[in-house]
């Protein structure tokens, strides 16, 4: 195949590209507003489409501009024709063949409001002048919501704390800014803390870190969940603890064992004793009855008779 007929190849398929793109319908889907914290970054999602399908990123071009001057450019590939005051502070974050056109701003200003507008070209080549083939979506551009003061962490935590047992606290702040998310950080030192980032839609995201702790009695100390976000302000929100005291019973648990077991250890043998006795006793009485000449030799010993059982007995019960 000659040069002349690859040539020629190349111009009818760029022609039917050409030709596709300029009768079918290309749309844009931008978020019409958007907050931007100065001195931090914005990302703003943007996604575009065409009726034809999708073409390669080598054959387009992507362009940010404001809406009142097409000319005004805030990202181009060409360095040269960005805005001085955009310049160093825009690019491109999604890629083009992929149809993603999200852009980010940093080191936001408090005059970057917009609104904003994207413009994309088809080119030849990657490094060739772009075609008259340029679709402007002027009718879905962004606005920037400035704000000056970082939002606040959300805290969400047990009314009351267990002493000894786990307690957990969240905290959440919202962003818009997901390639320099915010770093939340505690006055604890805890080990036990889970980081989760999630997309809520519309340029929107929320950082999350949760904080688990055992608490010990009287800890009732001030926590304080920190947020510093890209650019360096920060903003935090502190809350005092509260824990509640396990009742302890062993002031009464123990002298009650103490009594019990004293009085297990002394009554038993006091009872045997006194059984013994009685029976000792009533020996005497009817020995006493039947045989009252026999006890009157014995009677002086009845005394040390008793001395000895009871010497017996009480032997006994300390070994027990």
């Amino acid at each position: 195949m000659d040069n002349e007929t690859k040539f020629m190849i190349t111009c009818l398929l760029f022609a039917a590209i050409c030709s596709s793109v300029s009768s079918d319908e290309w749309k844009a889907t931008v978020v019409k507003s958007i907050d931007a914290l100065v001195t931090s970054c914005v990302v703003v999602p943007c996604s575009f489409s065409h009726a034809g399908g999708n073409l390669p990123s080598s054959r387009l071009r992507g362009i940010w501009h404001e809406k009142d001057d097409k000319k005004s450019n805030i990202y181009h590939e060409d360095y040269t024709l960005i805005t001085d005051s955009f310049k160093d502070r825009t690019q491109l974050v999604g890629r083009l063949g992929q149809n993603n056109c999200t852009l980010e701003i940093t080191g936001v200003k408090d005059h970057d409001n917009g609104p904003f507008c994207f413009r994309v070209e088809l080119v030849r080549t990657e490094n060739n002048e772009p075609t008259k083939y340029k679709f402007s979506f002027v009718e879905d551009c962004v606005e920037l919501n400035m704000l000056t003061e970082p939002p606040k962490p959300i805290l969400i935590q047990p009314k009351t704390a267990t002493q000894g047992e786990p307690y957990t606290v969240t905290c959440s702040v919202i962003h818009t800014c997901p390639t320099h998310v915010p770093k939340l950080t505690w006055n604890l030192d805890s080990t036990k803390v889970i980081v989760h980032y999630k997309d809520i839609k519309q340029g929107n995201w929320e950082t999350q870190s949760i904080l688990t702790f055992i608490p010990e009695e009287d800890d009732n100390r001030e926590i304080t969940c920190t947020a510093e976000f890209n650019g360096g302000l920060k903003s935090s929100y502190t809350f005092t603890l509260h824990v509640k005291r396990i009742e302890n019973y062993n002031h009464i648990i123990i002298p009650a064992v103490v009594g019990i077991g004293t009085a297990l250890l002394f009554g038993i043998p006091c009872i045997l004793m006194a059984k013994n006795t009685r029976t000792v006793l009533q020996s005497f009485k009817i020995k006493k009855e039947r045989f009252p000449d026999y006890l009157a030799g014995e009677k002086k010993n009845v005394s040390f008779l008793l001395f000895l059982k009871f010497g017996a007995l009480s032997t006994h019960a300390c070994f027990f």
